[in-house]
């Protein structure tokens, strides 16, 4: 590859990385045209590659955009969060019944480890510390399905509900810690119990689909508020 040809791969990646990061946090206010010029600016970057972070991130639902208008953030849409969770439930309980018929012991064995890891101390941790606990077992859950499509998938689904899972964390999860279903999980898959696995899991998520509409008003307040 040419010099330039990855200096440019270089700086799309960049740029991609850091507007996905403003893009999942919501540092752009929902529903909020992106002002690429002054975007660009505050990236050290022409709008070339912006342009081109901006496509990856549309593609992927982390952005929208209209012909002729540009690029927009997000609705927090109760709808969509709701879809979101409700393939989430789906893919994650689909892939435990996988886990557990494929799966070997030492994996896990690993899996456990990295849930006796994650909890001493972290009650303590900032909401997102916790969150990125959260998503790492559910990944590495959905890992040892074997099944690598299913698991870009559920990893674009974290991306998309990442805000509204700091407010269910930051509310619920971050005064007892580690959620006590991953033990659960993690006891049913030594067990081979895949009925069991499947329904622990499909409760975890049900218990936070309930609370959509909720975390929905609460995201708001925070993105307001926080200017």
């Amino acid at each position: 590859m040419p010099a330039s040809a990855a200096a440019s791969d270089s700086t799309v990646d960049r740029a991609y990385d850091q507007v996905k990061v403003m893009a999942v946090s919501y540092r752009f206010k929902p529903g909020e045209r992106i002002n690429e010029p002054a975007l660009a600016r505050h990236l050290g970057i022409s709008r070339t590659p912006l342009r081109e972070a901006l496509n990856r991130l549309n593609t992927e639902g982390l952005l929208t955009s209209s012909p002729g208008k540009g690029f927009f953030c997000r609705e927090l849409d109760a709808r969509e969060i709701y879809s979101l969770y409700e393939m989430r439930k789906i893919i994650e309980t689909g892939a435990a019944r996988l886990a557990v018929a494929r799966a070997d012991d030492a994996e896990i064995a690993a899996l456990a480890d990295f849930l006796e890891r994650a909890r001493p101390g972290s009650s303590s941790l900032s909401t997102m510390a916790l969150a990125e606990l959260d998503e790492t077992f559910h990944q590495r859950l959905m890992a040892l399905s074997g099944n690598a499509e299913m698991l870009q998938v559920l990893r674009n689904i974290n991306e998309r509900i990442r805000f509204v899972r700091w407010i269910d964390i930051e509310q619920a999860d971050k005064r007892r810690g580690v959620p006590h279903d991953h033990d659960a999980v993690v006891a049913a898959l030594r067990a081979r119990d895949a009925d069991l696995c499947a329904s622990v899991l499909e409760k975890h998520i049900d218990r936070r689909q309930e609370q959509i509409s909720a975390y929905i008003r609460e995201a708001y307040a925070k993105i307001y508020v926080r200017e």
